[in-house]
């Protein structure tokens, strides 16, 4: 049976959540409907008129998208305005759009870690500080009958997660006790009577912003009236996300060396360059799209060179005066593994669920054709 498009939300916005996403980006549900039914999602990079098409001939009820739709708020929807007509076809189609944009550039699996990983970079870390969860210690007592059903629901809203692992909890069985008053409706036990219950002590960590999700999962399944639970702020300090990413080389290179790789790496047929060919590479930092403006925060993480894409004149040249070469691989081109590396991601994850939706993928760069 067909999933509801807001299963796949969920499972996009659990690995990354809109909270990474940039100020003056707009990711989430561009056009259609959360609770349409999806059997056959597809992933590009931008949607156009072509992909729009293309999806409704191909029996396609879903598009995901890098690169949103919209960025500023509409005053009209002006048909024979470009972005106007996209909406139309869009809405003609039966097609429901949502977008992965920088909260997918941000997310821990997400766009510049296998950008990282695709250029073969090892030791791969952030590039910066950009967000840093808080961390909220969650512990709730639970009857027994009920312990797998509370574990299960706030796991699934996102509690869990340390480091690479998830479903990360603790639990510890001892004895409940209370005595339900006047006017209460008790799950177990008699008004006025004292009740001891075998319970367990669950306890995970939640980052701050899934908090609420968290409890209200918690809540829709936990049978006690009154719910006993406790929340402690963690010194601890919780993911660093960052929209870009450092790593090493396998073995020094030249620059020249490094840019044949970068090419074959990414399929594309040349890059733009500013530095010396000779230049000794060992670490490399990351951005995909127009990151030139990381040029600082790479060269203080002691980068020898920034592989990044839309590099300005000016740009270029503050890196080499700092002493940082560049390599402009293309918007598209930092980019253009999105589409092949979400639907695998995605497939993964819906197999893993249960769900019966099939994600494909199409390679819809286009914009740019060098002759």
């Amino acid at each position: 049976m067909p999933a509801p498009v807001q299963a796949i939300i969920d499972i996009l916005e659990e690995l990354f959540p809109l909270y990474l996403a940039a100020k003056w980006d707009n990711p989430g549900l561009q056009v259609g409907s959360s609770t349409q039914s999806v059997a056959n999602a597809l992933v590009v990079l931008d949607v156009d008129e072509g992909v729009v098409d293309y999806a409704a001939q191909n029996g396609f009820e879903l598009v995901i998208t890098h690169h949103p739709i919209f960025f500023a708020p509409l005053k009209s929807i002006d048909y024979d305005a470009s972005q106007g007509r996209l909406v139309k076809r869009i809405i003609e189609a039966g097609l429901t759009v949502y977008s992965a944009h920088t909260n997918l550039d941000a997310g821990a699996r997400g766009l510049n870690q296998v950008l990282a990983e695709r250029l073969g970079l090892q030791d791969i870390s952030p590039l910066d500080r950009y967000y840093q969860d808080k961390l909220i210690k969650l512990v709730v007592y639970v009857p027994a009958s009920h312990i797998e059903a509370v574990r299960a629901a706030v796991l699934s809203a996102g509690a869990g997660h340390i480091g690479r692992y998830q479903d990360c909890c603790f639990m510890s069985k001892g004895t409940g006790s209370f005595r339900p008053l006047a006017g209460s409706r008790p799950f177990i036990g008699q008004v006025g009577d004292l009740e001891e219950v075998e319970e367990y002590r669950l306890e995970t960590v939640v980052p701050q912003p899934r908090l609420a999700a968290v409890l209200n999962k918690m809540s829709e399944v936990h049978p006690y009236e009154e719910i006993a639970y406790d929340l402690y702020p963690l010194e601890r300090e919780g993911p660093t996300y960052s929209m870009g990413r450092t790593g090493y080389l396998a073995e020094t290179a030249t620059l020249q060396q490094v840019c044949i790789q970068v090419k074959q790496a990414l399929g594309l047929s040349h890059v733009v360059v500013a530095g010396d060919w000779q230049k000794a590479i060992s670490k490399v930092g990351v951005v995909s799209g127009a990151g030139a403006d990381f040029a600082l925060q790479a060269r203080m993480q002691g980068c020898d060179l920034l592989v990044t894409g839309d590099l300005k004149y000016h740009q270029a040249k503050d890196a080499l005066d700092m002493g940082l070469a560049v390599i402009d691989a293309g918007h598209e081109g930092t980019e253009g593994i999105m589409s092949a590396f979400l639907s695998r991601l995605l497939s993964e994850e819906v197999e893993r669920r249960g769900l019966c939706v099939k994600i494909f993928s199409r390679d819809s760069r286009k914009v740019l054709n060098i002759c």
